[in-house]
């Protein structure tokens, strides 16, 4: 005697493009479901792992200075504005303060860059702390500088085939007869790191006539350290402006949540048409089928037997629905990457979209419940279905 799953698989390979479509439908609301959560986890690692990549929790700038400082330039701005390095000792003295590195960016114009020219970007910066606190920049070729003073760079990946620079070439710095030697080109890194050159920050302060000045400080304080308390503690230094990663997370996690709820909303009516769709597709079933459910009774069938069965055919749609989405997701993930990146005011260099397996495990389990939920309707319909009127009808009842 075949098992009720055989009666149903049976039951829905009668009407083959009819089930194929609601399984499509299934497999696309699975789509989104799958993609929705891989988003929300995918952006919030994400973003957290480019925090983490800055390798210090607040950046301390001169007050006024933008961050960005080739768009200063660029739009007509008078230089950037600098601080006295001696900061870097009172920041230092914190005992909360595990680690500083100070910084120089200093923008130039680069008459070799196109016919009008162009500005080229360094930053000086500390060999000493620097590389500790971007562990994640790796060498494609050579090691940083080997002493704070030296005529020596390391250029990001960009800026080295931009340049058309490798291990041991000379370059000639804009705006001086200064030339330093190349000492390492870094690996990609996907990060704002691969279109800058990089000189020890005393070299930029000697050959640009910056004496004793530097543009921000990376400061990483104890794990213990109450941030919002060491930064208002910052404030009190004078001519600065505090930067603090977590306000910027925050910031940036604010202006995706419209964003999310956008895709949420989209996920929910994908969710309720494929609910209908399912619904739609067993309730025609049991109509079809009026009669025949009918002779099953009168021949023994309980009337559970009736309610699983219709059931099961709803189980077996969901589950390869969800299962074929599943897989479209993971497939597709890529291209969903690319597609919320073109909405978002702001994306992080890393994945965006993270599916795992226990990702798709848990939508799988939430569309077979929206799934079974659609079914009770149906399966209630035929469960009460009496034997003679159901023989004697030639059409089902809604």
């Amino acid at each position: 005697m075949p098992s009720l799953f055989g009666i149903a698989w049976k039951n829905l390979r009668r009407k083959r493009l009819r089930s194929m479509l609601t399984i499509v439908g299934i497999a696309l609301s699975t789509w989104v479901l799958v993609s929705l959560l891989g988003f929300n986890q995918g952006y919030e690692n994400s973003l957290n792992k480019d925090i983490d990549n800055l390798g210090f929790q607040v950046l301390l700038t001169a007050k006024g200075c933008p961050y960005e400082a080739a768009t200063l330039m660029l739009k007509g701005g008078t230089g950037l504005k600098y601080m006295p390095y001696s900061i870097v000792d009172s920041v230092k003295a914190n005992p909360q303060v595990e680690e500083v590195t100070p910084m120089l960016m200093q923008v130039v114009f680069d008459p070799n860059k196109g016919e009008s020219g162009g500005v080229t970007a360094f930053l000086g910066i500390d060999p000493a702390t620097y590389p500790k606190m971007k562990t994640y920049l790796i060498f494609e070729q050579g090691k940083w500088f080997d002493k704070p003073e030296a005529m020596e760079a390391v250029f990001g990946y960009e800026a080295a085939e931009l340049e058309q620079r490798e291990v041991g070439d000379l370059y000639l710095l804009p705006e001086s007869d200064v030339e330093v030697t190349v000492v390492g080109v870094l690996k990609r890194s996907g990060t704002q790191d691969d279109g800058t050159i990089f000189l020890p920050v005393r070299t930029v302060q000697n050959v640009y006539k910056l004496e004793n000045k530097i543009t921000s400080i990376g400061i990483k304080v104890n794990k213990e350290t109450d941030l919002a308390a060491y930064e208002e503690e910052l404030y009190k230094l004078s001519d600065v402006q505090v930067v603090s990663m977590a306000q910027v997370k925050m910031t940036i996690s604010n202006l995706v949540a419209t964003a999310r709820v956008m895709v949420m909303s989209i996920a929910l009516i994908a969710i309720l048409i494929a609910m209908v769709g399912v619904m739609n597709t067993v309730l025609m079933s049991v109509l079809e089928r009026w009669q025949e459910i009918g002779i099953m009774k009168s021949m023994g069938a309980m009337t559970s037997h009736i309610f699983k069965l219709i059931w099961f055919e709803t189980i077996l749609l969901t589950f390869v629905g969800g299962i074929v989405g599943s897989v479209m997701s993971w497939i597709l993930a890529t291209v969903t990457d690319k597609l919320i990146r073109s909405v978002l005011p702001y994306s992080p260099t890393s994945a965006l979209v993270q599916i795992d397996v226990l990702l798709a495990l848990k939508a799988i389990g939430i569309i077979m419940a929206i799934g079974l939920i659609s079914g009770i309707y149906p399966a209630w319909k035929a469960a009460k279905i009496r034997p003679i009127e159901a023989i004697r009808s030639t059409d089902g009842e809604l």
